[in-house]
Parts: C-alpha cells; structure tokens; sequence
C-alpha cells in the first residue's frame, strides 16, 4: 500500500532563501551542517505535481476524437506511433481513457451476448416446445437487422456500446413479435386442417396468408406504441444530458422495427409455409389430407 506524505517547513522558512540555507542537516558523524553547504537553493518554475501511474512517471496527452469511432481511431493511431516515434529505453505508451472502458464493455459483451442468445432461444423453446419453430424465428430476425444497419448509416453513428445495447434490445423485440406472428400461423393451419380445406400447396398458402393478415393489426399497434416511445429520444438535442447515449441505443431499434414489420409478414410465412409443405403435408404427418381426385379423407 501506498499513502501520500507531505512535509511542508513553516512559511517563514520557505519564503525565505538565506533562512532556508541556513537549515541545518544531520550528517551520519551527528554534526549539523547547513543545507545550503549541501545543495543549491534557488528558485525555478516547475511543475506544480509529478504524476504517476503504479509507481512509474507518467505524462499523458488528452485527445478528442470526433466524427469516427473511438476503436478504429486507436488503433490507428497505434500504428503511426509505433513507426513514427522512437521511445526512449524504460518507456511506453498506454491508451487509457474512453479506450479503456470501451475494451472492459467489449470484454463483458462477449460473455453477455452469448448468454442472452442462450435465455431467448431457452424462452422460445418454453413457448413454442418446438426446436423447429424456434429455428424459423431466428432464421427471421437478422432481416430486422437491415433496418439497423440503414439507419446507424444514415445518422451516422459508428458501432458502440451503446448501438449494440440497441441491437440486443431489438433481438428480444423481434424475437418476441415472432413468436405472436408463429401463433396466428399455427391457429390459420391448424383451423384449415380441421375443416379439412389442406389438399395442396395453394391451400396451404392461402391458409397461411389469412393467418398473417390477422397479424397486421396487433403488428401496427406494437411498432407504433414502439415509435411513439423511441422518436422524442431521437428528437432530443445532443447538448442533453445523456442523449447521445440513448440516441444510440434507440437508433437501430426504430430502424429495425420498421424494416420487422415489412419482413416479418413475408419471411414467417414463407419459411412457414416450406416447413409445414415438406415436413408435414408432403410426407404425410399432417393429420388430416383431402384428397380431390376420389373425395376420401385419409387419415394417416
């Protein structure tokens, strides 16, 4: 441990120079001998403190990055010290900071990314006790990406902790809408097979479309309930406090959810429809087929 220890001569020992000489010193031998036989005394402008960081001298130069993102500047600039700057023996340069912080949350999302993606698909599967379903959710949510990525393009934004915050948001949003949109689908089918109306593909699909557009009403209410939350976020000036932060962590959510309204009501059918057409209906695992050719129900 280290504690700091300052020792300060009274005033009138320290504001005079022929006092200050005169002070008289312990030598090994016991005799006191004054400072100024020792040493020179005179006074010289200096820095006020020495700074030092684990116990090493250290001197820092503050930088200000602007209109690009922080870890690309670094490592930039990195790169130029390393050929254009010789240092001296004993010597080094850290980056510290902004930098350093933004290293620490990098570290942490690549524990925490992990494990959100394990509790979504983990809930998915205790809503939908489907492997299957749960795969065709997460086939569709990086097409809400799309709209993240076009908006942190058009404002601008470069990746950081608070975008991916954003992003992670987004994910449960979509993951969430998914799973409403794969239960109207499976009421449409599974109210098409019991009225015996499934005999081809066309059926199916029409079957499929009428669950869908039962989606876009509670779909338009969750993306404008969202809107109506995320856009005074978006509105606040950068000079309040704490904006920039959460601008960048509504940004890809408003994109997203956007461009998850379009694809959601395209990309779940579709792959829902090419699910239950080859692994059910075509193999003969759905309950129930008519079949137009002799009017018999089968039943397999």
């Amino acid at each position: 441990e280290r504690y700091s220890v300052n020792i300060r001569y009274p005033r009138e020992l320290r504001n005079d120079l022929d006092t200050l000489k005169r002070v008289l010193v312990a030598t090994p031998s016991g005799a006191q001998v004054p400072i100024g036989q020792l040493a020179d005394i005179h006074v010289t402008m200096g820095p006020p403190m020495i700074r030092d960081e684990d116990g090493s001298l250290a001197a820092f130069v503050f930088i200000d990055v602007k209109d690009r993102d922080l870890g690309g500047y670094v490592e930039e600039a990195k790169k130029l010290v390393r050929e254009k700057i010789q240092l001296p023996p004993g010597t080094r340069v850290e980056w510290a900071g902004q930098y350093r912080y933004m290293l620490r949350a990098l570290e942490k999302l690549k524990v925490i990314l992990p494990i959100t993606l394990m509790i979504i698909v983990f809930l998915l599967y205790l809503n939908t006790r489907s492997m299957v379903k749960v795969g065709i959710v997460l086939l569709a949510v990086p097409f809400s990406l799309i709209g993240a990525v076009w908006i942190l393009w058009l404002l601008n934004y470069n990746m950081s902790i608070a975008v991916w915050v954003g992003l992670i948001a987004l994910a449960g949003v979509d993951a969430e809408t998914g799973v409403i949109m794969l239960l109207y689908l499976d009421l449409a089918y599974d109210e098409a097979k019991r009225k015996k109306l499934l005999r081809n593909f066309s059926d199916l699909k029409e079957a499929i479309v009428h669950g869908a557009v039962k989606r876009i009403r509670p779909k338009l209410m969750t993306v404008g309930t969202t809107f109506i939350g995320l856009l005074p976020i978006m509105w606040a000036s950068s000079h309040e406090a704490g904006a920039d932060v959460m601008q960048r962590i509504a940004a890809p959510m408003v994109g997203g959810i956007f461009t998850s309204f379009l694809m959601e009501l395209m990309v779940y059918p579709a792959i829902y429809a090419v699910w239950k057409w080859r692994f059910e209906m075509k193999q003969g695992k759905a309950d129930w087929i008519t079949q137009d050719s002799d009017a018999v129900n089968i039943k397999t």
